[in-house]
């Protein structure tokens, strides 16, 4: 389980071709990589991987097939910058919402800057617009936002300063895709009424 607040910034620095999908090599902080341990889960772009091996500034993943089909890794190359972000623990503080980190879909993306706001506009397929609602929480590579808007095929969020800052989110063009995740109790309580 995850919150949903980007705790770093990490770049790939190998991205490889394997027989079940690809692995990563993140580059990353000893501070963020303190403690962590082999099997230890982390969120990359929100979604939740596991670590394979971990040193001082380095995180090692096998992302499997199915993992790339669902979303934006299958275009990681080396370079990229991504979230990244390690479970919660039992009496840390939740400043976001609660996420599971099993993405939900991926979305073609925009920013809009107009009168000193950015508006990130996201593209989502109807199967999942159905749960994202006006302010309520989504989660978009990794990053706990609120729905700001909500049209026929896509959804905004008000990115501030910050948010640009510790993300990724202010390096994305409109070709880029990023991964959604929907509040998983909306879902699940909208599922249970249908």
């Amino acid at each position: 389980m995850f919150t949903g607040i980007v705790q770093e910034l990490g770049e790939v620095q190998e991205c490889n071709q394997t027989s079940s999908g690809i692995f990563l090599k993140i580059r990353t902080s000893s501070s963020f990589t303190e403690n962590l341990k082999d099997g230890a889960s982390v969120s990359v772009n929100g979604v939740c991987l596991t670590v394979v091996n971990a040193n001082d500034t380095n995180m090692l993943f096998d992302v499997i097939k199915e993992t790339l089909r669902a979303t934006n890794l299958d275009v990681a190359k080396v370079g990229s910058i991504v979230n990244l972000e390690r479970s919660l623990k039992f009496g840390d503080e939740v400043g976001g919402h609660i996420l599971s980190g099993h993405v939900s879909c991926k979305g073609k993306s925009q920013l809009i800057e107009h009168d000193g706001e950015v508006e990130l506009r996201i593209e989502c397929a109807k199967e999942w617009l159905d749960f994202v609602l006006l302010k309520g929480y989504v989660a978009v590579n990794g990053a706990s936002l609120t729905v700001a808007k909500r049209g026929e095929s896509s959804f905004s969020v008000y990115l501030i300063p910050e948010t640009l800052e510790a993300t990724n989110l202010s390096e994305i063009t409109e070709e880029s895709f990023l991964n959604i995740e929907v509040d998983q109790s909306t879902y699940a309580s909208m599922k249970r009424q249908k």
